[in-house]
Order: structure tokens, then C-alpha cells, then sequence
């Protein structure tokens, strides 16, 4: 497509996709330059229907207090924590921006957050020891200095009484709990950011308006090209962020920037047991993690967690893993073959050839009927009645496959990848994500080309919103309790 050379854009910024992470990066830029003109696109009929919808994801604040994946024994027999106290940190800042707003008029955390307690669960000798050691360990760090250890069978009933009911009390069982855990709704959230940014007259909001290619121009300005009900168009940007959830991988191929040829993707759907029994779901208000099946992949990790979607009350058991080919639950069965490139196809096969174990598991999770899941959920919930959930879809991940100099490795976590100039940013990849947005939103403008000549302006900006000391602050943890209300829910 011919494109006019032009000396000015349209935009300072186009992002692509309205889930959390692109109404993330729109607060903060308008937070800290007001003047900045924004475009964000999406190509449904409106916002974070994808990852960001709220059955289509965990609905925890990720802050390691009870997902055990994130505190993994290394090969030396060793508990490694260093990830669990860098999510703490981050989610902290994702609390202190909401914190900041909600003080400043601009969003109603009510609508999105309720502070519920964070709890890890087992049974059995090895993990009631792996459990032991772990409380243990993070309770001598300030940041989950309130954890509280138990084997005590009527107080952890007293905890989650679901959990313990016709359970067999002949079996070691022990739990953790955080009382500052979170349930949250990051639809809600995303709708709360959205409602704020679009009565600023710099903001500009498209639904149904699909990316169907960008090119980089002279003057290194990006041609971006929409397609909205047939009718086609080009703006001229910038800046491009594309947070289009697992398409941000076809995105970025079709950008040719050298940054993206490292990068394929490995799709993964999701499914959840999801009970609306209110005598069930009024006993149980806890987010409740247990540890993997040895050899299951991190995202194996069975939780039943108390939500709260809509104002309504709901019990979700999972999640359950599937295979598909799609990139996005709207998507294409084509997405993975058109995501195989030159540079990346030979990696995507190493990948493949690395993880048989993990083809199978996805292969028999897809097979499983009614009854194996519900068998699943009872050894978490012994008293589960079939007749009490239903099967729901959940979101599609697309876990990163990156180019190595042996071949390819498939990784569980989230990526950022920026053009040289600093004028394309991307998001690859999975959990924690949307409970650490804020601070991974923050790390992309540290790259951008915003920071070119203003970096001392930026930080002093930031600084007003988040608190950007990676060691952990009291008076932050305390302001934010106060704020948001967590005296509240305890």
C-alpha cells in the first residue's frame, strides 16, 4: 500500500488491543504527559473481552503469596524466592497506582478489587515439608512477614471450610494464608480505566477496527493499517504498543523489526469448573492454590477461588488445560501456521520435540470428560457434587517460543520486546501479567521514545503515581490499606 510520506503523524500513539495492558499504558502516558495524543484500537465491539475478561483469567492479584510455581526447588534441593518477592514488589505497584487514582476522583476501585485471602494448601508428607520450609523461608522477608502457617485441621477448615469437608484426617494436610490477597476483576478494571481516559479529549477509543499491517517510514514514523467494516485506512503514529494478547506475536512479525524474528508462540486454551451455589459460594472466601502434579507444567497449578464477577458471587475450579491452534479465543485456527516464519519455524519443531510431555498433557486435558474433572476438584474439595459445576471456556495464552543458538526454548512468563528506536513496544506471553500491568507498562516507557530527552521528567512523574524503590515499603503497604479499604474485608 502506497503511503505519503508525511512530516507530521497523526498520533503520538497507537496501541493496539483495549485489554488491561494497553488501558494500563494509556493511563500512565496520560497521567504523566496530558497533552499526549492517543489511539487505541480494537478489533471487537468492546474492551478486554479476551485475556482481560473476567472468566477468561484467574482474577488474583498475583503477589506470590500462594501460587507455589513461583517458588520452584532448584536443583540443589533449594527454595528459590527471588521471583516471589519480584512479583510482590511489582503487584505493590499495581495497588499504589490504583491507590493514587481512586484518591484522585479518576477510578472506583470498588467496582474491580476485594481484598480475599490468599491461601496454599496440601496434603502429604513431601509437600506438608515443601509447604513448611517455604513459610519458613518468605516469612522472614517484610513482604510477607503476615503469612501464617497451619497443620492444624480445624483451623485451616476454619480458613476454607470447603476444602476440609469429608476429608480424610488421616492425611498430613497444611496451609498458608495471606489475608491481604485479592480477588480482582480486570474487565471491570480495564472498563474503570477506559470510562476515565476516553473524557480526555486526547484519547480516542475504535471498536471493531482490526491492524491488518504497519510498516516503519522514513522518517521513522509507523504506517498503521485498519481495517473497520470493510473500509480500509492508514494513520501514521509515533509510537506503536501492541498488546493484542497472543496476535501481538503476528503483529510483530509483520512490523520486520530485528527484535521480533526470535519469536514464535505455542497456544494454550483454557477451561474452568465454575459452581453458582450460594450455599457454597458464601462459605468460601478464599483464593485456595495447590502444588502441580510433579512433571505438570506451571499452568497445571490447581486453585478454587472465590470470585466476585458482575457483583455476583461465584466458586472457579481449574484451570483445565486444552490444544488449539488459535492464537485469541475470537481468532483463526490458522493463527499458529501463519505465525510460522523462516526464522522461527525451526524453533517452533525443536519446541515441539523438547516438550512431548507437554503435548500429551494438553492432549489428555483436552479429552477429559465431566467426571475426570470433577475427580480432579475433589482433592482439593472432597464434598464436590458433580451436579453443583459447569463447564466454561477461559481465555487463550500464547506462550513464548524464543530463538536460541541450540534451537528454541518455550517460556511460561511475559516479554517485552522494543524496536531500537525505541518506537514499537510489544507484549509476549502469559502469567503474572495483568496483576503486575503496572509495572511491566512502566519498564516499556522506560524503552520507549517518550524518554529520548526527558528521562529525569519522566521519573520525577512516574515517581507521583508509583513507588519505583524495588524494596519494600511499609508506609506504601499501610497508605494502600487505608485507601483501598482493606480494614474493611479483615
Amino acid at each position: 500500500m502506497a503511503i505519503l510520506q508525511k512530516s507530521t503523524s497523526d498520533y503520538d500513539a497507537i496501541l493496539v488491543g483495549a485489554g488491561i495492558m494497553s488501558a494500563t499504558l494509556a493511563i500512565l502516558l496520560t497521567e504523566i504527559y496530558p497533552d499526549i495524543n492517543i489511539l487505541i484500537v480494537e478489533k471487537l465491539e468492546s474492551a478486554g473481552q479476551e485475556s482481560t475478561s473476567a472468566f477468561n483469567n484467574a482474577g488474583t492479584g498475583h503477589a506470590a503469596n500462594c501460587e507455589l510455581n513461583y517458588t520452584p526447588i532448584n536443583n540443589a534441593g533449594e527454595i528459590e524466592f527471588r521471583k516471589a518477592l519480584s512479583i510482590n514488589n511489582s503487584f505493590e505497584k499495581s495497588l499504589e497506582l490504583w491507590a493514587s487514582l481512586y484518591e484522585k476522583g479518576k477510578i472506583d476501585c470498588k467496582k474491580f478489587l476485594r481484598f480475599t485471602p490468599h491461601i496454599s494448601f496440601v496434603s502429604g508428607e513431601e509437600d506438608f515439608n515443601f509447604l513448611e520450609k517455604r513459610y519458613q523461608l518468605l516469612s522472614k522477608f517484610n513482604e510477607f512477614k503476615d503469612m501464617e502457617f497451619s497443620s492444624n485441621f480445624p483451623e485451616i477448615s476454619s480458613w476454607a471450610p470447603l476444602i476440609n469437608k469429608n476429608r480424610n484426617k488421616n492425611i498430613k494436610i497444611a496451609a498458608t494464608r495471606v489475608k491481604r490477597g485479592t480477588d480482582i476483576d480486570f474487565g471491570s478494571l480495564t472498563s474503570e480505566y477506559l470510562k476515565y481516559l476516553v473524557n480526555n479529549k486526547n484519547v480516542e477509543l475504535n471498536y471493531l477496527t482490526e491492524v491488518f499491517d504497519l510498516n516503519k517510514l522514513k522518517n521513522n514514523n509507523w504506517a498503521v493499517h485498519l481495517n473497520k467494516g470493510g473500509k480500509r485506512k492508514t494513520l501514521i503514529a509515533k509510537y506503536i504498543f501492541l498488546g493484542a494478547g497472543g496476535k501481538s506475536i503476528t503483529l510483530l512479525q509483520k512490523s520486520k523489526i530485528p527484535e521480533g524474528r526470535l519469536f514464535g508462540g505455542f497456544p494454550v486454551s483454557g477451561k474452568w469448573l465454575i459452581c453458582e451455589n450460594n450455599e457454597l459460594t458464601t462459605q468460601h472466601n478464599a483464593k485456595v492454590y495447590g502444588k502441580a502434579a510433579i512433571g505438570s507444567p506451571p499452568m497445571s497449578v490447581p486453585h478454587l477461588d472465590a470470585r466476585w464477577i458482575n457483583g455476583k458471587r461465584y466458586l472457579l475450579f481449574g484451570p483445565f488445560a486444552g490444544s488449539t491452534t488459535k492464537f485469541l479465543k475470537e481468532g483463526s485456527f490458522f493463527d499458529l501456521f501463519n505465525s510460522l516464519k523462516i526464522n522461527n519455524i525451526l524453533p517452533a519443531f525443536d519446541v515441539g520435540f523438547k516438550n512431548l510431555d507437554l503435548i500429551k498433557y494438553l492432549i489428555s486435558q483436552s479429552i477429559q470428560n465431566h467426571s475426570s474433572r470433577i475427580k480432579s476438584l475433589k482433592k482439593m474439595m472432597p464434598s464436590a457434587n458433580s451436579n453443583d459445576w459447569y463447564l466454561k471456556n477461559a481465555g487463550q495464552r500464547v506462550q513464548i517460543i524464543k530463538k536460541t543458538q541450540k534451537g528454541g526454548v518455550l517460556k511460561f512468563g511475559t516479554e517485552i520486546i522494543n524496536s531500537s528506536d525505541g518506537s514499537l513496544s510489544a507484549l509476549l506471553g502469559a502469567s503474572p501479567g495483568a496483576s503486575t500491568a503496572v509495572n511491566i507498562m512502566t519498564e516499556v516507557l522506560r524503552n520507549s521514545c517518550f524518554l529520548k530527552d526527558n528521562k529525569e521528567f519522566f521519573e520525577k512523574r512516574i515517581s507521583n503515581l508509583i513507588t519505583l524503590d524495588c524494596k519494600y515499603q511499609e508506609n506504601i503497604k499501610s497508605r494502600n490499606n487505608s485507601i483501598l479499604g482493606f480494614h474493611q474485608f479483615t
